[in-house]
């Protein structure tokens, strides 16, 4: 699916936009754990005409540096479970390249359509559960110690401290999450947003991590994944670099702000702010292939 604006040299204001929508993507994915694919390809179809398939390709370029950027970010915040971290990408990887190539099977407006919906359901599950828990308060407790990985009864009993001293304790069912984090993989590929949409859902409320501890992990997570979706893409022709490389620059930006924004948000905000901006982003991209 090779674009003859592969190879194109863009207009320096249409560069400049590619920016502006990278610092704004990275923003919204380094506050969120989403890498901005959920903004960015919507924008890449709708506004830039460029094919769904293109878009998908051109998005997972921006994501793995988005995934580096906010990383970085969050490791100085010590937020990372870096345990649960790397043994998703074990689940998210090859579901990444799955979905990249099962692309190649779908023409763009039922590509533009299958992630408007997966947008739309995602966010009404993230609201739901986020009014369900309104009542209900996070354990944390500021104090300084180490953590701890006790595996029992196959729960990982994890005990993370943040760099300002304050303690996230959480029973961990990683065995439970696996299986649906390969399907965040498979989305990742397939819809070209880092696997971040369907990962932190699941790492908060599968897995048990706390909002935050889900955001900055699933981070981590999506280097790998967004890599592994990426290279799938390029051999398919779906990556416009002449569209990526602003995108990116701009990304490694606004990663690094959203991801210092998301420390000052309560937990439950954000995820409601996170289920809210998908609402609205499915809704646009659904109404306008139809």
């Amino acid at each position: 699916m090779c674009s003859s604006r592969e190879g194109a040299i863009l207009d320096l204001i249409t560069a400049l936009l590619l920016v502006v929508i990278g610092v704004f993507s990275g923003f919204l994915g380094g506050m969120l754990g989403v890498g901005g694919g959920v903004v960015v390809v919507p924008i890449l179809v709708l506004f830039f005409g460029l094919d769904t398939h293109e878009a998908v390709g051109t998005s997972l370029v921006m994501i793995v540096f988005t995934a580096l950027s906010a990383t970085l970010a969050y490791q100085a915040q010590r937020r990372i479970d870096w345990k649960i971290g790397i043994i998703g990408a074990f689940a998210t990887v090859p579901g990444a390249a799955i979905g990249a190539y099962a692309t190649k099977f779908f023409s763009s407006k039922s590509l533009a359509i299958i992630f408007g919906v997966t947008l739309f359901f995602v966010a009404a599950a993230m609201l739901r559960r986020s009014f369900r828990s309104a009542t209900k308060q996070e354990r944390q407790i500021t104090i300084k110690t180490t953590n701890y990985l006790l595996l029992r009864k196959g729960v990982w009993r994890r005990r993370i401290v943040d760099a300002t001293g304050k303690i996230f304790e959480y029973d961990a069912n990683v065995y439970y999450g696996l299986a649906l984090l390969f399907l965040g993989g498979l989305a990742s590929g397939f819809l070209g947003i880092g696997g971040g949409l369907i990962v932190v859902p699941i790492l908060a409320a599968v897995v048990g991590l706390p909002m935050h501890l889900a955001v900055a992990t699933s981070m981590l997570t999506m280097i790998f994944t967004s890599i592994s979706g990426v290279s799938t893409h390029i051999m398919l022709g779906n990556v416009l670099i002449a569209y990526a490389v602003p995108l990116v620059i701009g990304v490694m930006l606004g990663a690094q702000v959203g991801a210092r924004a998301a420390r000052r948000l309560r937990s439950l905000s954000l995820e409601m702010v996170f289920a809210v901006a998908l609402l609205g982003i499915g809704a646009l991209l659904i109404i306008s292939q139809l």
